[in-house]
């Protein structure tokens, strides 16, 4: 929803519009979640329901994996009688939303001597969609790294960790998530500020830092996105390697100093390894509510005006405010992979 404030709402229309667009190739999170855009006046709760039969089994357990692993009907029928049937069960993932936001200060100075003061509106909604892009994607991220679906480069925790990203390494995950069934992903939601999706080749998505992406391009049969051809390369996007597409963001930081011996590896304080999370995404492994639509994200501009607290009318506003949410939907359909960073 847009709140007009003290600016027209053309003008209002599209500082709205100059922010998404600002904020959205940042935002890889955004692009392969279950959305779920919540209508304005309906409620503080986003809720995905994941129905399954009684019965499914997997190591993700009923309700987990079941959606996929139903169980094999391989009893023969007797005739003339009829079967117990299966029945249709059902599990809940909620999550509440909660509200951010920020602002930016300017005086009637500005106003009244700039020479073309709408510009700066743009520059400032420039900045405030970046701010607004790495919150939402860092909020995100955080929620996502917590999954308890987790694959270490060597050892068994976080604390020995210290040898980087392989392609042994990437071939247990990604056989893990097949073994779940998990699909790869076939399309995204395309950068533009309408909600849209947009078909990509079959793959898995590999989130990471920019710190790993030189040991990516080492892995052996590493393609460069460069070279996809007719397929569609995504912001940010390294390349593939097998059957995962890598994509670099800063907002994916490491844990400073938490691995074992440094060695030849990346290390903040010198001594021990930098431990830095790959998220490996299957579809349907969580559900976010979306920064897009009219009622995502707000945009107030307030001018200079005579109040108790500003007499003389020397200062305005100009901020954003959103609803944010995410939840993990589906443990098995997402890996944290925790490696160390050549040198």
């Amino acid at each position: 929803m847009t709140v007009y404030s003290d600016i027209t709402p053309r003008q209002t229309a599209f500082s709205v519009a100059n922010l998404l667009k600002r904020a959205i190739p940042y935002m890889m999170l955004e692009k392969f979640g279950q959305a779920y855009p919540i209508p304005k006046n309906s409620t503080r709760v986003a809720k995905w329901r994941r129905y399954y039969m009684a019965g499914a089994t997997g190591s993700a357990g009923a309700g987990a994996g079941g959606d996929y692993n139903v169980p094999v009907a391989d009893t023969p029928l007797t005739e003339g009688v009829t079967p117990a049937g299966s029945t249709l069960e059902n599990k809940d993932y909620s999550v509440t939303l909660q509200q951010y936001g920020d602002f930016l200060k300017f005086t009637d100075v500005i106003m009244d001597l700039h020479e073309d003061f709408p510009p700066l509106l743009r520059e400032m909604t420039d900045i405030l969609g970046e701010q607004a892009a790495h919150t939402i994607e860092t909020l995100r991220f955080n929620v996502l790294k917590a999954g308890t679906n987790v694959f270490f480069a060597n050892g068994t925790t976080r604390g020995g960790v210290n040898t980087p990203l392989t392609l042994t390494l990437q071939r247990r995950i990604t056989r893990s998530l097949k073994r779940q069934n998990a699909k790869p992903h076939t399309s995204m939601v395309a950068s533009s500020v309408k909600y849209a999706t947009q078909p990509i080749e079959s793959a898995f998505i590999a989130l990471t830092h920019p710190d790993i992406e030189n040991d990516i391009r080492d892995l052996p049969g590493f393609i460069h996105s460069k070279q996809y051809g007719t397929d569609v390369s995504m912001e940010g996007e390294i390349g593939s390697v097998e059957d995962v597409r890598y994509i670099r963001s800063t907002v994916f930081e490491s844990w400073e100093d938490a691995g074992g011996a440094a060695g030849t590896t990346l290390s903040t304080g010198g001594t021990s390894a930098d431990v830095y999370p790959i998220l490996f995404l299957a579809r349907d492994a969580y559900g976010i509510v979306p920064l897009r639509g009219k009622d995502s994200v707000e945009v107030m501009a307030v001018q200079p005006k005579a109040t108790n607290t500003d007499p003389l009318a020397q200062r305005g506003t100009i901020g954003w405010k959103v609803w944010n949410a995410t939840v993990i939907l589906q443990d098995a359909f997402m890996v944290r992979a925790e490696v160390a960073a050549t040198a």
